[in-house]
Formats: structure tokens, C-alpha cells, sequence
């Protein structure tokens, strides 16, 4: 029983955590998928890998979801990942 509320308990705090920062991000003016494949294709923005790379974010965390957001006329990314060691992270990072 205690193994089954063990197993139990890291995803559903993921879960919670993901949903909180979500929610946060759903209060600024966010792009839809489309916008935000047009604005790196522009250059107004670098792309999810370029912003990890340059933030120093191991290749090999799961990225569990993506947001473009506009905080104060600058667009940032809010990104909920898993790192490799089982750690669930929500990254506010610059896009541009």
C-alpha cells in the first residue's frame, strides 16, 4: 500500500504543479501554435531549442509543454519540463 501511495504521489504533484503553472501563464496574452512557428521562422523569437541551449538546460529533460507568452510587451517562454533525476520544473524564459 505504501509503495502504490508512493508511486501515486510524484505525478499527481506534477501534475498539480504543471496545471498551477499553466494556469499562471493562461493570464498573459499567450500565441497559438501557429504564431509562434511564425514568429521563429521570422527571427522575432529563437526557437525551443536555441532558448535551452542558451539557458543551460540538460538535452535530455521531457518537455511536458510549451507557452509563448507576452509579459509587458517582451515574450517569453513558459516551459514545464522533467529533468532526467525525476524533478518537475516550471522556467520562465526570455525568447528573444
Amino acid at each position: 500500500m505504501k509503495t502504490l501511495f508512493a508511486k501515486l504521489l510524484v505525478p499527481i504533484a506534477l501534475a498539480l504543479t504543471l496545471s498551477l503553472a499553466v494556469g499562471g501563464a493562461a493570464h498573459a496574452a499567450c500565441l497559438d501554435n501557429r504564431q509562434i512557428q511564425d514568429a521563429v521562422s521570422s527571427g522575432q523569437i529563437m526557437s525551443l531549442a536555441s532558448v535551452l541551449a542558451a539557458n543551460g538546460i540538460d538535452g535530455s529533460a521531457k518537455i511536458l509543454n510549451v507557452a509563448v507568452c507576452d509579459e509587458g510587451g517582451r515574450l517569453v517562454y513558459h516551459i514545464g519540463l522533467l529533468t532526467p533525476s525525476g524533478e518537475a520544473q516550471n522556467l520562465v524564459l526570455d525568447a528573444q
